[in-house]
């Protein structure tokens, strides 16, 4: 499942709880990620899922759920 993979990505890149991290989680807001942190998030995806996020899609990801639809959406 595309969430279950990705909140591992997100444990290993941020600092925050596991419990936090839902689909409607806002990753500045919920989970504390700067824009650094944004940068070495979409890196470990990218190379997690073998797929690239262009620039425009992954400034407009606000939420664990952004990045999941996305994902889904690149895999089908």
């Amino acid at each position: 499942m595309t969430f279950d993979t990705v909140k591992e990505v997100i444990l290993d890149c941020l600092k925050c709880n596991e419990e936090d991290i839902v689909p409607e989680a806002e990753l500045a807001a919920d989970l504390g990620a700067d824009s650094l942190d944004g940068v070495d998030l979409i890196m470990a995806l990218e190379d997690r899922f073998n797929i690239t996020f262009p620039e425009d899609a992954a400034i407009n990801m606000r939420t664990v759920g952004d990045i999941v639809a996305y994902i889904d959406s690149v895999n089908k």
